[in-house]
């Protein structure tokens, strides 16, 4: 997708906060242009920083017949800033807006997210928050059995299916980018993350399934000097 297929969202924290756009001066991922996106906070303010993708039939998602329907988000990511704690770099699907203009994730707005916790090392993570509430310890769904350190691109796929009757299934993958480049994927099971279901019910996450809605990618974070970068971003919606 092109730059202008992006839209800042509602609520982000301001560019004196937080500095953003693309630059030439880091290494991408594997299969990467000369380019990548990245945030870096200049002050100590807690919130969050992102874009959506506002192409038709995407903002908000729905399918071929124009109902609500879920998608599929694959992104690099990189933790690049040492001191890995006090930013959380990630993807969203199904994002819920108060306003069906732009989804305001500094609200209320909640939706599937994966990306980076917030710990040093961290793991991989998947929550069904609100962005501006960072990946929470105590909303994790889903989280790998491996841990990394900062300096590393991770290549990662979120899928979320809304079945018929109502269920949400959520899938996590990776691609090995040491062997293959973003742009010829070969998607795998990430360890430990497990096929999660958003019942019809609301048991499982506590709250009712997501479909519809807005996807999209940022930055969380609640001090200066985090350093986070997003490459290579792709969003398919479910027909």
């Amino acid at each position: 997708m092109a730059e202008a297929d992006w839209t800042l969202v509602d609520g982000s924290l301001a560019a004196t906060s937080v500095a953003r756009g693309v630059s030439s001066g880091f290494t991408p991922p594997n299969g990467g242009g000369s380019y990548v996106a990245g945030f870096n906070t200049l002050v100590a303010t807690t919130g969050f920083t992102g874009f959506f993708v506002n192409r038709p039939n995407f903002a908000p998602l729905v399918n071929a017949g124009g109902s609500a329907s879920g998608g599929s988000i694959r992104f690099a990511v990189q933790k690049v800033t040492a001191a890995v704690t006090g930013f959380t770099p990630m993807a969203f699907i199904c994002l819920r807006a108060g306003s069906a203009v732009a989804p305001n994730p500094a609200g209320t707005d909640t939706g599937y997210l994966m990306g980076l916790e917030n710990s040093n090392p961290y793991r991989i993570v998947f929550v069904k928050a609100a962005p501006g509430n960072g990946l929470q310890t105590a909303a994790v769904r889903r989280s790998s059995s491996a841990s990394f350190t900062a300096g590393q691109w991770h290549h990662l796929r979120m899928d979320a299916i809304v079945n018929p009757n109502g269920d949400v299934i959520l899938r996590f993958f990776s691609n090995n980018l040491v062997a293959n480049p973003v742009t010829a994927p070969v998607w795998t099971a990430i360890a430990g993350m497990t096929d999660f279901t958003d019942d019809a019910f609301g048991v499982n996450s506590g709250s009712a399934p997501l479909s519809g809605g807005f996807a999209g990618w940022g930055m969380w974070a609640n001090t200066n000097g985090r350093f986070g970068l997003l490459d290579h971003v792709e969003v398919f919606r479910q027909t």
